[in-house]
């Protein structure tokens, strides 16, 4: 998934596609899941005999290979996935979406994928029985709260698995139709790590960390995977970044993670028009919030659009759409949490710099807490009881010291940012493929915090 801001028109697109109707369905639509429900046959689609010969693997070292996204378009019908009035697209044969061909009336069904060829987390359990169980309690012990990325490991497994069948899996057509690329936090080098700002380096690093878990766990030997595959570094990685980057969670009736082909390739908007639902039967539909006008790419939301920096950690891409960005004062995470504010309290505007009132907040109280405890915590109990009043009393007796703290920590930020970008801007490309976004990224920072500096300048 990759953001995208073009707009088509309709005349690009010619061929026609028939109304959404699951019940009048020509199409097969079996299980390709070994996992307890139904089971690949051999009356289903030969994949191998359609697609090349038995037993290829994907390489995916190769990062600039092509994909093959139209073949899976054609296993995907042949499974029993419906698009309604919606067609593939890409500029450059490496980023896709899906563009509508029609209107798409709001509330309804634009993409359907039948629960077979949907990966489910929990069909993973069913498959591996124990010996995912074993390494999942070996990745608990490393670190309790891996506890709620069990579903995250599980769609790994899966995808290794299936990577491994190379083209004996039925899932093969999806698996060479994904990208070999990645430039989020995990795929990063160590000398990108030194390139971003304190919370960009935070949430990537906390993400590089999980996955190394991920792989210690794997590396086992419980889970019924060849040594070949699970000691391939890139293999490896690159099915941890299928999975998070394609998933979805869903909490009714458990919670569990599904990828489902054809509906990731859905991109970013931080005003989506449709939402992916699954049913009870695990079927996945992809559903229009609003008319969507012909020539309209369809778009969902991956993220907080207030705070853009988590998805660019975990997507690689920076939205162009987003209004705000994180403070990046993660220096007071401490107070942070004391006052129960979250980072997505914590904003400067891109378009004005502005600054959020909660911003304020945490620097008088880090200020207070160093001077004055009584004080400090008079201040706390305002915070937390929305006493607007009191709040504002202690800004204007320190509205000149908290100025001033602010005003320091803008400026170190745009420092660093400037030494970030010029050592990014000293690597070498082929050796560091994702410095581009890294600089889009930092970039963002830089043009917001010198706006702030600008307003924090003007009120003294």
């Amino acid at each position: 998934m990759k953001l995208s801001s073009l707009v088509f028109t309709a005349s690009i697109f010619t061929s026609a596609v028939t109304a959404f109707s699951p019940a009048a369905t020509t199409t097969r639509t079996v299980s390709l899941q070994n996992n307890g429900r139904k089971s690949f046959t051999p009356t289903a689609l030969s994949v191998g005999a359609a697609y090349g010969t038995m037993g290829g693997l994907i390489d995916v070292t190769d990062e600039y290979a092509q994909r093959d996204v139209y073949a899976m378009e054609e296993w995907a019908t042949n499974y029993g996935v419906q698009k309604v009035e919606t067609q593939l697209y890409s500029e450059d044969g490496a980023d896709y979406q899906l563009v509508s061909q029609a209107q798409i009336p709001a509330g309804s069904t634009a993409i359907f994928v039948p629960a077979g060829v949907c990966l489910s987390s929990n069909a993973v359990v069913d498959e591996y029985g124990g010996s995912l169980q074993q390494a999942e309690q070996v990745l608990v012990q490393m670190d309790q709260g891996t506890q709620r990325r069990l579903p995250l490991f599980r769609l790994m497994v899966k995808i290794l698995a299936e990577y491994e069948k190379g083209q004996d899996s039925p899932f093969f057509p999806w698996l060479n139709s994904l990208p070999r690329q990645f430039y989020n936090g995990v795929s990063m080098t160590d000398a990108c790590f030194n390139c971003l700002p304190p919370y960009a380096g935070w949430l990537t690093s906390n993400e590089r960390i999980n996955y190394s878990h991920f792989v210690n766990a794997l590396r086992q030997g419980f889970v019924p995977l060849s040594p070949e595959v699970v000691n391939n570094d890139a293999v490896v990685k690159w099915a941890y970044n299928v999975a998070f980057t394609r998933f979805h969670e869903v909490w009714e009736p458990t919670r569990q993670k599904l990828i489902a082909p054809m509906a990731d390739m859905l991109n970013h908007s931080s005003e989506p028009n449709c939402e992916i639902t699954f049913d009870q039967q695990g079927n996945c539909n992809v559903n229009a919030l609003y008319d969507i006008q012909p020539g309209t790419p369809l778009t969902v939301s991956l993220g907080d659009p207030t705070n853009p920096t988590p998805i660019f950690a975990q997507y690689g891409f920076l939205p162009n759409d987003c209004a705000t960005i994180f403070c990046k004062a993660m220096h007071l995470e401490p107070q942070i949490k004391d006052l129960g504010y979250d980072f997505k309290d914590l904003l400067f505007q891109t378009q004005s710099g502005e600054i959020a009132p909660k911003v304020w907040d945490i620097f008088l109280y880090k200020i207070l807490q160093e001077n004055d405890q009584g004080a400090a915590d008079e201040f706390y109990v305002a915070c937390k009881t929305n006493d607007e009043g009191t709040k504002q009393g202690y800004h204007d007796n320190y509205f000149a010291y908290t100025l001033d703290a602010l005003k320091q920590h803008v400026y170190k930020i745009l420092a660093d940012v400037e030494n970030m970008n010029m050592k990014a801007q000293s690597y070498d490309l082929q050796t560091h493929p994702r410095v581009p976004v890294i600089l889009a990224h930092n970039n963002l920072v830089r043009d917001t915090f010198t706006m702030t500096a600008a307003l924090l300048e003007q009120m003294g």
